[in-house]
């Protein structure tokens, strides 16, 4: 017997965006669906080709998704939300897409809003959150997870079908009517066993159920949850053996509720939580088998092969080998596809990076390694620890100059000279503001003509002077066409910048890039992480001058804009050697500098945007404060040199704010812009009921959809901030910025968006 190697899930994009491009041709009209299931039954198969090839022995399947796997979940279920037609039956493709995406209105129908998107535990991953009611019914209205393990079959592959585990897809869930998810437990756990049933008639042997909110605190509900869904379902279901997988973190106290289950197999994340191997095995002994997360499925770096063949060793001397997996710490969704298609990357640096191909050849090294012994292995061994090693001692890694300012920064230096109540006066006395002020959040369409430009300019087809003028023709234009419209506060529109990381990370010594890089963010959107391998300091300023170019054309104020330190950190690769704290530090400098050589150049409201704060929160309670502290501190070391009348925004997008608002108060921004549209302002009410302080933008304009709001949805929503807020407080903006959206759907939104703030200004006067 030997040991396997399993994968918990493969990235879904293909090496070149396939899937994106794919999927983007269908919404436009341009790909049948019939064509558009032949691309992504190519991409599954090459991954079941690539996986096997490499050496993995237990594949997923049911891994790859359209959009969501979580969205996925609910078709399976019959649970997508009643207004897009079909509540049970056989879910049809355009329907799973209008809840991704929504549905514009027509011929006097109302537009139907698409379901919320939030962020999958503490990655930069969105999914769909399932919305349900109290009393809900339930039926097996998808059939993706049996047809993908025929599939497979049919191919020759034996695989494990992967899924979200019913309790955490309740977890994960928002009731419309406020009752309690886990109430529809029983309904759900019938259709995952009519699943697993069809499964083991379709020779299914093993099924991955996914239940990372198993690393989270869990109320006793939850607790008690566990155990009904998973006694029901071994009862219900013996023909198949449970994987039970968890991740991101520890299992911690709820180890004993994983290890009472009456599952045959468990995933623990040895990556995140080295520390929970001891107590694991201690109570491994009924399992079939125990699959340790020994490679880190989250981030480029390689892996040292000589520690985590340590950890698999002394699982198998307690285990044996016939009861072992090793694995990823996670799926690898969250890496991009193959480290060598990247050809521009620094050699010491690119020797150093090991990513989804390269996890799965790691993998199959450890296992050689234990099956046939450290001998077999000596040359990756041997690799790897040089590679790592190079890495540590590169020139560009370490920077005496960065580390000593990192270590002498003050208290002083992170603190506002006044406070904001002082400020305001100022501020208002300054920019001489209306009543719900309307502006935008900082990027506005990436058009074809804008991408054409900037590849122009990165492969030297056009020079600096060509680039030059197209990108002042553009900022001029914008500038022009938001003081036609009315917008109070104005952007450039960012049209120089590729990605609100990516484009400082290009400026900002430390930082490494690769070509075809990406990691799905949401559906066909993809972000190709920076990766942070060195001290992190700015050599020159980076947005000072198409800003000030901006504000040389009005007489309105026009924001600089740039990107916070800890959502520079989360939306990168980091480096493992120091601390993430450490590293944000580093940065919030490199920007502070920024914010000052701004100031001096006369821009007077500054918004640096953290949208990944609330996402960077660990996953266990316990671990918030010391995380919040340091995160606090980076954002006001950036932000606090300037004077009392200099404004600072900030912007944050997809968060439950309730369990920060402390927190995001304590960042003592003048003005928060913030997501609330798709939530019809519900995430406005954890700054009520806080009673927050300073002014607030609540998003009236939900840009992740293609839905062009009316004027009097989007003043319902103003009123109803007014009715929770002070008028003076309110700020008028879209969710998020507009890069993804198309001009014909931008314009009219936004002309609707200024109405709309008149038609609320008006009536609170009358008031």
């Amino acid at each position: 017997m030997s040991v396997d190697v399993a994968l918990l899930g493969f990235p879904r994009i293909g090496a070149h965006r396939e899937l994106k491009f794919a999927l983007e041709r269908h919404w436009s009209g341009e790909f049948p669906e019939s064509e558009l299931t032949a691309e992504v039954k190519g991409l599954r198969r090459a991954n079941w080709a690539l996986e096997s090839a490499r050496g993995a022995t237990v594949l997923p399947t049911n891994d790859f998704s359209l959009y969501d796997h979580v969205l996925d979940t609910s078709s399976m279920l019959g649970a997508l939300p009643n207004r897009f037609g079909e509540d049970r039956g056989d879910i049809r493709l355009d329907t799973y897409f209008a809840a991704a995406r929504g549905v514009p209105g027509s011929g006097g129908a109302a537009a139907l809003q698409p379901s919320e998107m939030t962020k999958w535990f503490d990655t930069n991953y969105h999914y769909l959150v399932p919305e349900l009611h109290g009393g809900q019914r339930f039926s097996l209205s998808s059939t993706k997870v049996i047809d993908e393990f025929v599939e497979a079959k049919m191919l020759g592959y034996t695989s494990r079908p992967v899924l979200v585990g019913p309790v955490t897809y309740l977890l994960l869930s928002k009731t419309t009517d406020h009752s309690d998810p886990l109430a529809l437990l029983p309904e759900i756990v019938a259709v995952y066993i009519d699943v697993l049933r069809s499964l083991a008639a379709a020779g299914a042997d093993w099924v991955q159920l996914d239940e990372p909110a198993l690393v989270t605190d869990l109320s006793p509900n939850a607790r008690a949850a566990y155990v009904l869904a998973y006694n029901a379902i071994a009862a219900g279901t013996p023909g198949v053996r449970v994987m039970l997988t968890t991740y991101f973190g520890a299992l911690g106290d709820n180890l004993d509720i994983a290890q009472s289950l009456p599952v045959s197999g468990l995933h623990v994340d040895l990556v995140r939580a080295p520390h929970q191997l001891d107590s694991v095995l201690a109570g491994a002994s009924g399992l079939d088998a125990l699959s340790v997360g020994v490679i880190d499925g989250r981030n480029v770096w390689r892996t040292d092969l000589d520690a985590a063949l340590g950890v698999a060793e002394r699982a198998v001397d307690r285990l044996g080998p016939d009861r072992m997996q090793v694995a990823p710490s996670c799926s690898l969704l969250h890496v991009p596809v193959d480290r060598e298609v990247e050809h521009r990357i620094d050699p010491v640096v690119a020797g150093a990076l090991s990513f989804a191909v390269q996890k799965v050849d790691e993998l199959a090294a450890i296992a050689r390694g234990v099956n046939i012994g450290r001998s077999a292995i000596v040359d990756e061994l041997d690799a790897a620890a040089a590679a790592l090693d190079r890495l540590a001692h590169a020139d560009a890694t370490v920077n005496s100059a960065v580390r000593d300012r990192a270590a002498a920064v003050t208290p002083p230096m992170a603190t506002r000279t006044s406070p904001f109540r002082e400020r305001r006066e100022l501020q208002h006395a300054k920019l001489s503001l209306p009543l719900l002020p309307t502006t935008t959040i900082g990027s506005f369409p990436q058009t074809p003509d804008v991408r054409r430009a900037r590849a122009a300019y990165a492969n030297g087809t056009i020079d600096d002077r060509a680039y030059d003028e197209f990108i002042a023709g553009a900022v001029t234009d914008a500038v022009r066409w938001q003081e036609d419209i009315g917008i109070d506060v104005l952007v450039h529109g960012e049209f120089e910048r590729n990605d609100m990381v990516q484009y400082f990370a290009e400026q900002l010594a430390g930082y490494v890039f690769t070509e075809y890089g990406w990691v799905q963010s949401y559906g066909s959107r993809c972000v190709r992480p920076p990766i942070i391998a060195g001290d992190v300091h700015r050599p020159e300023p980076m947005t000072v001058r198409w800003t000030t170019f901006a504000q040389s054309l009005t007489g309105r104020p026009v924001k600089g804009m740039l990107t916070g330190p800890v959502t520079m950190l989360q939306w990168s690769f980091v480096r493992s050697d120091i601390g993430r704290d450490e590293v944000t530090r580093q940065i919030a400098l490199a920007l502070r500098d920024e914010v000052a050589d701004l100031e001096d150049a006369g821009i007077g409201i500054i918004q640096i945007d953290e949208p990944a704060l609330r996402e960077g929160l660990p996953l266990r309670r316990a671990d918030w404060p010391a995380y919040l502290a340091w995160a606090v501190e980076s954002f006001r070391l950036t932000s606090s040199g300037v004077a009392d009348q200099t404004q600072i925004h900030t912007h944050m997008c997809y968060s439950e704010f309730n369990d920060i608002i402390d927190s995001i108060a304590a960042l003592d921004a003048d003005v928060i812009s913030i997501e609330t549209a798709r939530s019809n302002l519900e995430l406005l009410d954890a700054f009520t009921s806080f009673e927050y302080p300073n002014e607030i933008g609540p998003g009236v304009y939900d840009i992740h959809a293609p839905l062009i709001p009316t004027v009097s949805a989007m003043t319902s929503l103003l009123e109803r901030a007014a009715a929770a807020l002070h008028p003076e407080q309110i700020w008028v903006n879209p969710d998020c910025g507009l890069k993804t959206r198309r001009w014909d759907e931008v314009r009219p939104a936004l002309e609707r968006m200024v109405a709309a703030a008149a038609e609320a200004r008006v009536s609170l006067t009358v008031r």
